[in-house]
């Protein structure tokens, strides 16, 4: 019984768990860190488990060490996610379909961009040529 409870925990906490290091969830607690630390909050709606524009977004762009050092030094990263076979908590879920609301989000992948202070600079989607357009396009919006 005890190995099933700590396999159903360790389920629970990988599937409600970001999709990558460096991303969060919590949309609150990233606006909090960009104003403290002066970056952007890039919010990524995606559909991270079935939407193949997502899928190759993160391949082709978010998962490359040039975008990774470039979203260290300017960038909070936050994963609206709206999966089909990932479990999310109800919080989340509530947090995620609020946001997509207010950003009047209606396709998968849309990325969101706001400045230090949660005013929203920016909207990108998926490009092609892999991080240096997209960190481009960030840096252009950073001076907004």
């Amino acid at each position: 019984m005890k190995i099933f409870a700590l396999l159903s925990l360790a389920l629970v906490t990988s599937v409600t768990s970001f999709a990558a290091s460096g991303w969060d969830d919590d949309y609150d607690k990233a606006v909090e860190k960009a104003k403290a630390e002066k970056k952007m909050v890039l919010l990524d709606f995606t559909g991270s488990d079935w939407c193949s524009w997502c899928i190759k977004l993160d391949k082709e762009v978010f998962s490359k060490k040039e975008f990774k050092d470039y979203a260290k030094d300017n960038l909070v990263l936050v994963e609206v996610d709206f999966p089909q076979g990932k479990r999310q908590t109800k919080k989340l879920k509530q947090q995620n379909e609020k946001l997509q609301k207010e950003h009047s989000v209606r396709g998968y992948p849309t990325i969101i961009v706001l400045n230090s202070e949660g005013k929203k600079v920016g909207q990108l989607e998926y490009m092609e040529g892999g991080p240096a357009p997209f960190i481009a396009k960030l840096d252009e919006l950073k001076g907004k």
